[in-house]
């Protein structure tokens, strides 16, 4: 495809990126722990922990690994917590040891984490008590042979700690009760390997660092092989495109969406830790008001999202007294945002939402929109540099600009392969080298490119297609509706048929008022045949619609 986005690139941004200057990520992140050592790394629960402690600690994880573990590089080790300080100094220690970050979501349901611990051979996990019960069931069928606990609490100063222990534990009590044999708390096993002699490791960029495993939203979830050079690059990719907008050591960064996802661990934990950045960590932001009267208290710069985070903040009364003075750019991925919930934001935030595109695939970030946009453009923006994007149709050949096709990605950040996936490795890579991403896109001629919906997700009305996209922004913006999504229903007559579900903003919201809109504004084979008004829509760990979930 003719290169026609680099046209665009603001004058900063070069073509290419080099990898050359890193050996791995470790080396990366350790070069900035010792730029910034003085300054605050990470703050969660109201403490913080600079540069300087992160590398001591994570330096004694790994010593822990290597020494009392004896655990060999390349080995597996799985992390199951939510956003705590605990994270970045474990997943740090990891990959010091030469070992490979695997992880886990701590909302999964036992099969789920049967399945992933077993796909990905793992051999250590480090585990937040809160979700012991869930390992418990599970363990014994599957290679985990060491268990490190952490309770939420453990790296804060002590008064606090045992304070927010106590309370989790005795006053809400949401650590269940839990029996699993050998297992060793976080904060012993940071005093055990302080007490060892940690081995720096010899990393090279074709080393494994991540199996981060997709989200599943269509099917079994897979383990995507992210290298240290996948990593190292997407670092350097995301740097080149927001070098003369943030200041290094200067940055306040709110991160919501869990570290476990791949967005918010590169993109807020390793990006910005590269820049010096102070990351503020939202432990549950699921409960809206907690985590808006947490955001509040600071002067953040950067803000990172998907749609329904942004939604949900817009509709918390909290969010409304932020200060969003210092507030550089919004940054959206994840899933579609929708243009009501762009305008919204703009209007309290004074700043437009940046949207990006990515896969776990894609490590992940492989586009986005120019930083000194006035306001959402509903595009995902342009490849970053080093990338390659490619709309093809059925047959493998490449669509005219603005004809829509799916798109295919190649460039250094792109995943080696699935885990344990041959046969499929064999399909998801076109025979140039491009990565099949399973969306239809269109590009335009100034080489910005647009998301018409996932291939997987499109309804076939009588011959024609029908993306769930295009319905959801235009119903989503109506005063009455918190969020859609409709999905394809099985027809006697069309094949499918368009069924909308809705939560409702204002109770008194009739069908009749949504199927009247569509009408208006949808041609006949795109209108919604039935609405179903629901409590709420089923969603990914990080808010993305499942729509599988809805189909009957």
């Amino acid at each position: 495809m003719d290169k026609s986005w680099l046209h665009s690139y603001p004058d900063t941004v070069p073509p290419t990126i080099s990898t050359d200057a890193y050996r791995s990520v470790v080396d990366v992140l350790e070069r900035s722990l010792v730029r910034f050592r003085n300054r605050p790394a990470f703050e969660c629960l109201g403490e913080s922990i600079s540069y300087q402690t992160l590398d001591q600690q994570a330096e004694h994880f790994a010593g822990f690994l290597q020494n009392c573990l004896h655990l060999e590089p390349g080995a597996r080790v799985a992390i199951m917590m939510p956003n705590l300080l605990q994270y970045p100094v474990v997943m740090f220690g990891i990959l010091r040891a030469g070992l490979v970050v695997v992880n886990v979501n701590p909302k999964f349901t036992p099969a789920e984490l049967k399945h992933q611990l077993n796909d990905a051979e793992v051999c250590a996990i480090v585990v937040a008590e809160n979700h012991l019960d869930t390992l418990e069931q599970v363990i014994d069928d599957t290679p985990v042979a060491h268990v490190i606990t952490t309770q939420i609490g453990d790296l804060l100063p002590a008064p606090r700690r045992l304070a927010i222990n106590i309370f989790n534990k005795y006053i809400i009590k949401s650590v269940p009760k839990w029996k699993i044999a050998r297992t060793t708390a976080l904060r012993t096993a940071l005093k055990q390997g302080e007490a060892t002699a940690y081995k720096t490791v010899n990393l090279c960029l074709d080393d494994l660092a991540f199996l981060q495993y997709t989200g599943g939203t269509t099917g079994l979830a897979k383990g995507a092989e992210l290298t240290h050079g996948n990593l190292v690059a997407n670092l350097e990719q995301v740097s080149a495109w927001v070098d003369g907008y943030t200041e290094p050591g200067r940055e306040i960064v709110v991160t919501a969406l869990p570290l476990y996802h791949i967005f918010a661990l590169v993109v807020n934990c390793l990006v910005f830790m590269k820049l010096g950045a102070k990351n503020l960590l939202i432990v549950n932001p699921q409960d809206l008001p907690a985590a808006a009267r947490e955001i509040s208290k600071y002067q953040f710069s950067v803000i990172s999202g998907v749609n329904t985070l942004f939604n949900g903040l817009l509709n918390t009364p909290n969010f409304q007294e932020a200060d969003f003075s210092r507030l550089k750019f919004t940054l959206g991925g994840g899933a579609a945002i929708l243009p009501r919930v762009a305008e919204r934001w703009q209007a309290l935030t004074g700043k437009p939402i940046i949207e990006g595109y990515g896969l776990t695939e894609t490590s992940p970030v492989a586009s986005v929109n120019r930083l000194d946009i006035e306001a959402f453009t509903g595009s995902i923006g342009l490849p970053l540099p080093s990338t390659e994007f490619s709309i093809r149709n059925e047959k493998g050949k490449e669509v005219a600009v603005g004809e829509a096709g799916e798109l295919c990605i190649r460039g250094p950040q792109v995943m080696r392969g699935y885990w344990n996936k041959p046969e499929e490795n064999k399909t998801v890579f076109t025979k140039d080298g491009f990565l099949r991403t399973g969306d239809i896109a269109t590009c335009d001629e100034h080489g910005y490119f647009r998301i018409v919906d996932r291939k997987k997700d499109m309804i076939l009305v009588s011959g024609f297609n029908v993306y769930p996209n295009e319905i959801e922004a235009l119903v989503s913006a109506h005063d009455g509706v918190l969020e859609c999504a409709c999905v394809g229903v099985p027809d006697t007559n069309t094949g499918e048929a368009v069924k909308l579900y809705v939560v409702k903003a204002n109770p008194a919201l009739r069908a009749e008022e949504l199927l009247d809109l569509c009408s208006a504004n949808l041609t006949a084979y795109k209108r919604p045949r039935s609405i179903a008004f629901c409590d709420e829509l089923p969603k990914t760990s990080i808010g993305k619609v499942l729509r599988r979930s809805l189909k009957p």
